[in-house]
């Protein structure tokens, strides 16, 4: 699989990464066996890059990943986590997390310090069983992001500096908050969630652009923007953003279905390959909860689109003009 640096970083990933979400029950539950044969499928299909979070699962992604990875060569693997949730003990009793199928035995604490990011890596390493991870990420600082801005930053930047990780940067949504990161901080690497794909373009406009203008590596999550994209055929009831995907959305994406099936070409097929048109992006980031659909997307994200699709997406206004395909 292809591979690129990060940035200015000597930290390298394969254009496909496994994103940690669905190891942490992400809405329901996987099994420990199931989490390990889908890692297993992703290292044998060649997918050397995983990202993972304290958020997801309260640690048992982290736990997880790091479980599999224990017996891997450090060299061959890149490792990603992030920071700006602490995870607290608490009573279990209060019952299942509210996102994640886990039981809820701690509590996120929002914490963008300096000592909250060095206390947030160390407790993830500990949870991995690992002595370092190549990239940390700030994690949903949005309605955080001036207190990000100013402490968490330069933490992830000392840490950097003492050669602790290979590369940082900031996990968000918000393309105008990721903008200005960009622009304000020697970053390295940028992970997007849900705002370049086939239904949601907005980090175009300017995100990309100052990713590209200043050398910062565009890491794609969220393509399927959490489901609605995840099949050749949408249902109803398909989340779009973590809720119910609006009508008008659900037939915007039948559409654009409609305009792949043409080309051979399926929904998920064109949602992986559309990130990767612009030049600042270097990699796409996708959630797997078994083998079997690790299997199916990296078929998918190693078949050939034609550079037709694009063009008729767009004659169709189901795309913009700001690539060119």
């Amino acid at each position: 699989m292809r591979t690129s640096r990060l940035g200015r970083s000597a930290v390298e990933v394969t254009e496909l990464g496994l994103g940690g979400g669905p190891l942490g029950n992400l809405f329901t539950a996987v099994d420990d066996d199931a989490a390990a044969a889908t890692l297993a499928a992703a290292w044998d299909c060649g997918i050397r890059f995983f990202d993972t979070s304290p958020h997801y699962g309260l640690g048992l992604s982290e736990r997880r990943t790091g479980n599999f990875l224990h017996g891997k060569p450090r060299a061959e693997f890149t490792l990603s986590t992030k920071a700006g949730r602490l995870l607290v003990p608490q009573d279990p009793a209060g019952g299942t997390d509210e996102r994640f199928a886990v039981p809820a035995t701690h509590r996120r604490v929002w914490d963008f310090s300096r000592d909250g990011v060095r206390r947030s890596l160390q407790e993830s390493l500990d949870r991995m069983g690992t002595d370092r991870v190549d990239v940390l990420l700030l994690h949903d600082a949005e309605e955080h992001f001036e207190t990000a801005l100013r402490h968490g930053w330069p933490a992830l930047a000392e840490l950097r500096a003492q050669g602790v990780v290979g590369a940082v940067g900031a996990g968000m949504h918000d393309t105008a908050l990721l903008a200005r990161l960009v622009r304000e901080a020697d970053l390295d690497v940028v992970m997007l969630s849900g705002r370049c794909t086939l239904l949601e373009r907005s980090a175009l406009d300017e995100l990309l652009p100052a990713c590209a203008e200043r050398g910062v590596s565009v890491l794609a999550a969220s393509v399927f923007n959490s489901g609605l994209l995840a099949s050749a055929r949408p249902a109803a009831g398909a989340m779009f953003d973590y809720a119910p995907a609006p009508p008008e959305l659900l037939r915007r994406a039948h559409r654009i279905a409609d305009v792949c099936a043409a080309h051979a070409v399926t929904l998920p097929q064109a949602a992986m390959a559309f990130p990767l048109l612009h030049p600042a992006v270097v990699g796409v980031v996708v959630g797997m909860r078994s083998a079997a659909e690790v299997r199916s997307d990296v078929e998918a994200f190693e078949t050939g689109v034609p550079g037709g699709l694009w063009t008729d997406l767009r004659e169709a206004g189901l795309l913009g003009e700001q690539l060119s395909g």
